[in-house]
């Protein structure tokens, strides 16, 4: 899971799940330890489903970058001007001097 859960206020709700939905999520609760009870199933799996969505909002900014021509020659000039240092860090690293 991409964050940890922390203890907050709960809110109350209800919903209604297909029926298969439910009878799988019930017996994947009831075969791992790990999953203690059926709400806190439900709460990890919205999270997780949470956290993918915010993610994927986060990557369509960054395409948006990758088409701007402004940035990408920006990106270069910042890559050329560290080109050199990089690449020492890099060979110090591989020979164990870091």
């Amino acid at each position: 899971m991409p964050t940890t859960l922390k203890k907050s206020a709960s809110v109350r709700t209800t919903v209604s799940l297909p029926e298969p939905l439910y009878e799988d999520a019930k017996a994947i609760v009831e075969g791992f330890p790990d999953n203690r009870t059926l709400n806190s199933f439900f709460v990890r799996a919205i999270k997780t489903y949470v956290d993918f969505q915010k993610r994927r909002t986060i990557d369509a900014a960054f395409a948006h970058m990758s088409a701007d021509k402004e940035y990408r020659a920006e990106a270069q000039s910042i890559a050329d001007e560290f080109g050199s240092s990089d690449w020492e860090a890099f060979e110090s690293a591989e020979s164990g001097q870091l």
